[in-house]
Order: C-alpha cells, then structure tokens, then sequence
C-alpha cells in the first residue's frame, strides 16, 4: 500500500484529503506544522508528500527545498493562493505539481496517482548499468557514450553529466541554481550562465530543431525540465 504524507495546518482540510486517499487505497499520515512535517518527510517511507506553502513554524518552501535535498519522491505543492511566482518558486525548489485551493479532492487523488505511477516507472526502469534509454537518446553512464538514433555524439564532461541529471529526473523543473550547484559544486567559480550555455551546446548536439526542443524545455522564469 502506498503511504502519503500530508503536511496541512487546516485541521479539516487534512482529513477531508486524509479519507479520500483513503478511500482511494492509500495510507495517510499527517503533520500540522512545518518542523513536524519535515521530520516525518526526512525520517519515514513516503511514496508522496502533499504540503500546504502557509505553514507554521516553517514554510513550505522551506519544507520543500530540505526534504529535495535528500529525498526524489514526488511532492505536490497546496496553496491557497495563485500568483506565479509562488508556484515558479516552488517548483525551483523542487516540486513536481502543485494545485490551487479551493480543489476536489478527486482531482487530489488524480494527481497523487498520476505522480506516483510515474515515479515507479522511473525507479523501475533504472537498470544495473545506468543506461538511459529516452525516445531517440541513449545514454551509458559507465562508458559515457551518448547516442541519437543510434548515431553517437560527443559531449564534454560537463555536458554529460548535466543532461544525464536532467534525463535522470524527467518532468522536474530545475533552476539554474540548483543545477549550478549540483554539476558544478556550491563553490565552484562562474555564474549561472554557465548553464544557459551548456544547455545550448548539448541541444544544438542533441535536438532536431533547437529552437524547438525534444528534450530539453525552457520553463520561462523557473529553470529547465527534461521531457519525458
């Protein structure tokens, strides 16, 4: 049974989601405040987390951004309120979806189910050997080869390993922070456009049309995903 973890202050709120997964064959946890939802998230076995951004004690930013760091499972971020930029931050942090109150919860459920077959058809089709296989792209993380359609192309190291994470962690927005400092190392010396050249060079090495991605989208204002 697959085991959800909702982090929401609104008593009501929580329960109404908590019968509903429920009754959809799920197994709920719950955590009131931000510190106790962090905890739970970074010390059980979760397969979801749903988290509410108004939290007290800690925000749900925060809560995103310290269980992302440690933890892959998806996370799909509540809010009561719609502006962009709570959402273009949320998933910078490291969301995989987010949905609007007032909401059905059937659409919760919808959610909930479509992320987690998702997340297990990635964890499932990771093999031994760390091949990725993507539509036309095939990459080899042992021998570092990379192949279109069965045409190899050359990258330099930095480029491998930077669509190898993106390809690694298909539908995820990432910031260019955050994959600075994942590819690069926190103290490394640059900036970020580092990272927007990068990203050129791997499309004009990899798509069709570069000015219209395969692979590698531009989320305007969040960062970059990786279709998969």
């Amino acid at each position: 049974m697959k085991t959800i973890l909702l982090i929401e202050d609104d008593v009501s709120i929580a329960e109404l989601q908590r019968d509903y997964l429920e009754i959809s064959g799920f197994k709920a946890d719950m955590a009131q405040d931000g510190e106790t939802g962090l905890n739970k998230g970074l010390t059980g076995e979760y397969d979801l987390i749903i988290l509410d951004i108004m939290l007290p004690k800690m925000n749900g930013f925060e809560v995103c951004k310290r269980i992302r760091e440690v933890k892959n499972i998806p996370i799909l971020l509540v809010t009561s309120r719609s502006e962009d930029i709570d959402v273009i931050r949320g998933l910078g942090l490291g969301a995989d979806d987010y949905i609007t109150k007032p909401f059905k919860p059937a659409e919760l459920v919808a959610r909930v189910k479509a992320h987690i077959a998702r997340y297990d058809r990635l964890v499932g089709a990771k093999e031994p050997n760390n091949d990725l296989h993507i539509r036309g792209l095939y990459m080899d993380l042992d021998t570092r080869k990379v192949f279109i359609n069965g045409a190899e192309t050359v990258l330099t190291t930095k480029e491998f390993d930077l669509l190898y994470f993106l390809a690694a962690h298909p539908d995820r927005v990432f910031s260019k922070e955050h994959l600075f400092e994942r590819i690069w190392g926190i103290n490394a010396l640059g900036d970020l456009q580092t990272v927007t050249v990068h990203i050129r060079k791997i499309r004009e090495k990899i798509e069709r049309d570069s000015g219209n991605p395969e692979y590698i989208e531009t989320v305007w204002g969040a960062g970059y995903r990786f279709k998969g």
